[in-house]
């Protein structure tokens, strides 16, 4: 029987992401040596927890389902909501100096989440667990992973402070559309091409192995550029597409 359509459960909304939120906040906690915690008297274990409460509210806010956790803990959305646990620790290293023993671990968590990036859309398209809630939190953790990786990273001297724009670059592009509307400009079609999936993809093994402490800084500085700026044309040359400025049927396939 289909379970009946309202809001989600308040255990859903709100005390999962609490629990989790404490869940994570303990790990995290039991895991940093108490002379290595903090760059702003910020604890990184609860800097983790809130990032994790703020990804588990955004997906019990997006179901529909008063008995949604079969649809929410399915194999594929398990692992992408494990993905955003994962980002979420990386998030919780920004309060962290780098001289940290741990500096390995943003490394690992971030690596882990890119094969569960590669992982989880895997699983739910050969168990048929494709679903709506699991696309929506695949593209928010993505964007999630893309903020807070490189940010550390800059934070932690290992990438150039250029190099953020891959992480303003979508809220850009956003913007203009937006604007765009309020503008009753119109809007087309995105190409219709797999591009920026393969460049995001190189992306994010690229910041991963940024984070790497025995990689060398001037080796990653020098291919910075060129693995950032394919990334940047792609967004430019969609939002040129999608204002009309250029033809879609240039760049699909």
């Amino acid at each position: 029987m289909a379970g009946r359509q309202g809001n989600p459960p308040v255990g859903l909304r709100v005390g999962l992401p609490v629990v989790g939120a404490l869940a994570l906040t303990a790990v995290v906690g039991a895991f940093f040596p108490a002379d290595q915690m903090t760059r702003w008297m910020v604890h990184p274990a609860a800097v983790a927890g809130v990032c994790w409460a703020g990804q588990l509210w955004y997906a019990g806010r997006g179901l529909e389902s008063v008995r949604p956790w079969r649809y929410v803990f399915g194999l594929a959305n398990t692992l992408t909501l494990l993905r955003g646990g994962l980002y979420a620790v990386v998030a919780g290293f920004l309060v962290v100096p780098a001289t940290t023993d741990l500096a390995w671990v943003p490394a690992v968590c971030y690596g882990a989440g890119v094969v569960f990036d590669k992982l989880d859309g895997t699983v739910a398209r050969t168990v048929g667990e494709q679903t709506a809630l699991g696309t929506r939190l695949d593209m928010a953790f993505d964007t999630f992973g893309f903020v807070v990786a490189p940010l550390l990273a800059v934070l932690w001297g290992r990438l150039p402070v250029w190099y953020l724009s891959i992480s303003v670059a979508r809220y850009v592009y956003l913007a203009g559309i937006r604007w765009r509307r309020l503008r009753s400009r119109p809007i087309f079609e995105r190409p219709d091409s797999n591009l920026g999936k393969y460049l995001a993809g190189v992306q994010m093994v690229f910041v991963a192995v940024a984070l790497v402490p025995t990689v060398p800084v001037r080796l990653v500085f020098a291919l910075a550029p060129a693995v950032l700026a394919p990334s940047l044309a792609v967004f430019a040359r969609d939002f040129l597409v999608v204002s009309g400025r250029l033809p879609r049927e240039w760049f699909d396939g």
